[in-house]
């Protein structure tokens, strides 16, 4: 495979390296710190495109591809994760959901609003008792001539408080299982849901996660997305893509780590010299680097499969899997070195260490990448 950037992926990478560095790393800390995105940064990354950008220019997106789209996640991550977040949830799970499964009709009357950011998406799959095992949501949709009426509980729903529209699973056949889950197209102003407050998270604040439910929720027929039935397989196809995002994610917080513990170590000094001449250090560095660079091939071939449309759930989830232990490696490394500087909220990486976390946990987590890669080598 060649993973050589072409003019257009570079250009697209050094535009958001510039902005990130500019707009979003100086303001990291202080929206971590108050839990929130501001309003006229959304509005900033929606003027350079940045709400549809694997969206087709027919309706108004970018039509990058996912090697290009990942290059500038991971730079948006490196800046600040939870802002890449809300910005990953929307294009590779909420635009994509229509986009690739839904009608003409749903694509036409969502999707430019989608691509200029007036319409932010948030998806609505995990619940209290239904998390790793998504087959067993309860959530219900009932037809009721030419709408269904929705009512369940979604947790853990990043963009929750931002989005005007919910890509929403819920079961509209309880006999057939995972076969009878189907997925809708919910706008948020719908009478009969409800938003619950910010969750208090131990990183990623800066991204909105919140509980939805939805009582009696009415929703016209026609916002189905795909065919009743088939919206357990739409959000596995569609989770394959989120895990390649999370692989970028999570390289974009390991190497902003990393970065910072290079720097750190070459400018303190302990026994009369910095720290970088001593050779534990050293290795350190030396692996951190190693594992950071393995990941981005990892990740890189799973986004350049999907461009090539082969299957890509197995590599999908090698990269997640990989990467998001490897950030958490490197984090941790990157505090240890800056000792107890690295403890202390002045130093970003005791908010990288935070950040790191949820990379294992969020869009399947560590047991269940494993579960997807055995199945995938053991299904012949």
């Amino acid at each position: 495979m060649d993973f050589n950037l072409s003019e257009d992926d570079l250009m697209i990478k050094e535009t958001a390296e510039d902005f990130a560095k500019k707009r979003i790393y100086p303001n990291a800390e202080k929206w971590d710190e108050e839990g929130k995105l501001p309003e006229d940064v959304l509005n900033e990354l929606a003027e350079l495109g940045y709400f549809g950008m694997m969206l087709p220019e027919e309706y108004g997106g970018l039509e990058l591809t996912t090697v290009t789209y990942n290059c500038a996640m991971e730079e948006l991550s490196a800046a600040c994760a939870g802002l890449m977040i809300t910005v990953s949830v929307h294009n590779s799970l909420c635009c994509e959901a229509i986009y690739r499964f839904g009608s003409d009709e749903l694509k036409k009357k969502y999707l430019p609003d989608m691509a200029a950011g007036q319409v932010i998406g948030a998806y609505c799959l995990t619940e209290p008792n239904a998390g790793t095992d998504a087959g067993s949501i309860k959530t219900a949709a009932v037809k009721q001539g030419d709408k269904y009426v929705i009512n369940g509980t979604k947790t853990f729903v990043t963009n929750g408080g931002l989005a005007k529209i919910f890509i929403v699973f819920a079961v509209t056949d309880p006999e057939k299982g995972s076969k009878g889950i189907s997925c809708f197209a919910v706008p948020a102003d719908t009478p009969g849901i409800t938003v619950g407050a910010p969750e208090k998270k131990m990183g990623m604040k800066a991204s909105d996660t919140r509980e939805v439910s939805f009582a009696d929720v009415e929703v016209p027929a026609s916002n189905l997305v795909g065919d009743e039935g088939t919206g357990f397989k739409t959000a596995v196809i569609l989770l394959n893509n989120g895990r390649i995002g999370v692989a970028f994610q999570a390289l974009g917080i390991a190497r902003s780590a990393y970065e910072e513990a290079v720097k750190y170590s070459k400018e303190r000094q302990q026994f009369g010299r910095p720290i970088c001449e001593f050779q534990a250090i050293q290795f350190k560095l030396a692996e951190m680097a190693t594992k950071i660079d393995a990941g981005r091939l990892l990740a890189f071939r799973a986004a350049q499969m999907k461009d090539n449309g082969e299957n890509v759930a197995m590599e999908s989830s090698m990269a997640k899997l990989f990467c998001s232990q490897a950030a958490n490696w490197v984090v941790n490394e990157a505090v240890q070195i800056h000792g107890g500087y690295g403890y202390m909220k002045e130093y970003a990486v005791e908010r990288y260490f935070r950040d790191a976390r949820v990379t294992e946990i969020y869009e399947g987590t560590t047991e269940a990448q494993k579960m997807v890669i055995s199945r995938q080598i053991l299904r012949d």
